[in-house]
């Protein structure tokens, strides 16, 4: 079982104009050079800070490796939109990696993390930018996952924390 591990929030390179920002493709090369993990491969978190929270917004997979995938021209088209669209935050990146080895990457174990990672991404941003897999389950559990507003129960907070979510 291959063991991913997590590195971020690392900010996106941005250029703040009067209307809106975007994502500024000259500060791309210096992103990568810092970030270290333009090699690698596995699944990524597009999301946005504000104030003392994170909302994400894209959830993808790279299987080639990050650099060539996260900002790809389709993918870089949404991620512009979604920061013409929102008044105050900062574009953040999780990279959740396999780790580094030679040779062809697990491409069902990416699959499966990124399956998962939608689904909890949908369910904390219901306007994900995601097309495939963001159709909500049709359950919640009180206080865990897709139960609605109010107070957590101490038996649903000790349940989260059990089963660590």
């Amino acid at each position: 079982m291959p063991t991913f591990e997590v590195r971020g929030p690392l900010k996106v390179p941005t250029y703040d104009g009067k209307a809106a920002k975007i994502v500024d493709p000259e500060g791309l090369s210096a992103f990568w050079e810092s970030s270290r993990v333009e090699n690698r491969r596995g699944c990524y978190v597009f999301a946005v800070r504000a104030g003392k929270g994170m909302r994400p917004v894209y959830v993808g997979r790279a299987t080639k490796n990050f650099k060539q995938e996260v900002f790809a021209s389709h993918k870089l088209e949404k991620y512009q939109r979604c920061l013409a669209d929102i008044e105050k935050g900062t574009p953040v990146l999780f990279f959740v990696m396999l780790p580094a080895t030679k040779g062809k990457p697990n491409v069902k174990a990416i699959e499966s993390v990124e399956e998962y990672l939608i689904q909890i991404a949908v369910s904390k941003n219901p306007d994900l930018l995601n097309v495939k897999g963001t159709e909500l389950e049709d359950w919640g559990i009180a206080g865990v996952i897709r139960g609605g507003s109010g107070k957590r129960s101490k038996a649903a907070a000790a349940f989260k924390q059990a089963m660590g979510l």
